[in-house]
Parts: structure tokens; C-alpha cells; sequence
């Protein structure tokens, strides 16, 4: 069973439907122990990173997230949440992976959100399975997190390289919508579903 995180911060209706459509049984939830005992752990997120880490705290859920040791994909704002802390509010968040959240500047060739289509580059670890460098992936944000050690995944907006992905142990995000993103997308999301 694969566990949706849900604290209201909306796209959950979309990534269940992707999840459906691969076949996968899933549960809505914000019961700890449910979460524990999942297989697997999805944390979408649309919307403001200092919101969503007040309604985490608000559900006693930040240690449940950061104690999990099953596979755990942040997906949007449930990546940047799972950062050391954004600028979006000026908050600390989970603190999992080693980047810090910044905002875009706007630029002639770089317009704030970056919505669209953007491709992907330097691609490591098993999310990847399958998928080579270049493909492109669905974005829709005004915020990215740093290049850091944890980077598995980069993308280019103007000038700026950013991590499009992160990894640390068992924990994954995506700062792109697999779930919007068409074939390469649900790849994404089945090589998840099998680890």
C-alpha cells in the first residue's frame, strides 16, 4: 500500500489518479501510524512552503516524515519542504536533504513562475531507470532548491542551474510534476512504485 500524505496542500487528486492508472493501490492519509506502515510514502505539495511545514507541525507529522525508512518521494513544495529551509516565509523545514530553497529571479529569458516544459540533465539513481538525459518534465514553481550534494536531477532556467531532483538514502523528490508529465512521468513514478 502506498501511503499519500495528505495535508491540505492540494494535488493529491491528480497524483492518486497517476498512481491508479499504474495499477497501484493507495491510501489518502494523515495518521501517523497509516504512514508507518506503508510501503511506500508520497508527499505531493502545491501552494506555500511556510504553510505547508504549519500544517505538517499542525498534524505532529514532521518527525513521522523524517523518521520513515520505506521509500519516500516529495513531489513540488513536499520536496522544497523536505529541504534545510525556503525562502518562501523564511522557514526551517525537515531538514532531509542538504539544499536550501531560493527564489527565481525574474529575467527577460526566465519569467517567474517557471511553468512548462523543461528538460533534465545529469541523472543519477534508480528514479531514473530507463530515462536519459534531456527528456522533458512539467514544472510549475516560483522556487527551487540548490544544487547540492544530494542532487539527482538538473534542469536550467535562464541562467540558473538548479536541482530538479534530490536523493538521500531512502528519500526522493522530484521538484517537477511526474504526474503531469506524460510517459517519461509515469516512468518516473513505476521506477518509485519499485524500489
Amino acid at each position: 500500500m502506498i501511503a499519500i500524505i495528505d495535508y491540505d496542500m492540494g494535488n493529491l487528486c491528480s497524483v492518486g489518479n497517476a498512481l491508479g492508472r499504474l495499477g497501484c493501490e493507495y491510501v489518502l492519509t494523515s495518521d501517523p501510524e497509516v504512514i508507518r506502515r506503508a510501503d511506500k510514502v508520497l508527499l505531493p505539495g502545491v501552494g506555500n512552503a511556510a504553510e505547508a511545514m504549519a500544517n505538517l507541525r499542525k498534524r505532529g507529522l514532521c518527525d513521522v516524515i523524517r523518521s520513515l525508512r520505506q521509500p519516500v518521494l516529495g513531489i513540488c513544495v513536499g520536496l522544497q519542504v523536505m529541504c534545510r529551509d525556503s525562502e518562501e516565509g523564511n522557514v526551517s523545514c525537515l531538514g532531509i536533504f542538504d539544499a536550501h530553497v531560493r527564489k527565481f529571479d525574474p529575467a527577460p529569458d526566465a519569467k517567474v513562475p517557471h511553468m512548462g516544459w523543461n528538460s533534465l540533465g545529469n541523472l543519477e539513481g534508480k528514479l531514473f531507470k530507463g530515462i536519459e538525459n534531456g527528456g522533458f518534465v512539467y514544472f510549475v514553481h516560483s522556487y527551487y532548491p540548490t544544487l547540492c550534494q544530494d542532487t539527482a536531477a538538473t534542469s536550467r532556467h535562464g541562467d540558473r542551474l538548479f536541482s530538479a531532483a534530490l536523493r538521500w538514502e531512502n528519500f526522493y523528490g522530484t521538484q517537477f510534476h511526474p504526474e503531469k508529465s506524460g510517459e517519461l512521468g509515469e516512468q518516473i513514478l513505476k521506477n518509485f512504485v519499485s524500489l
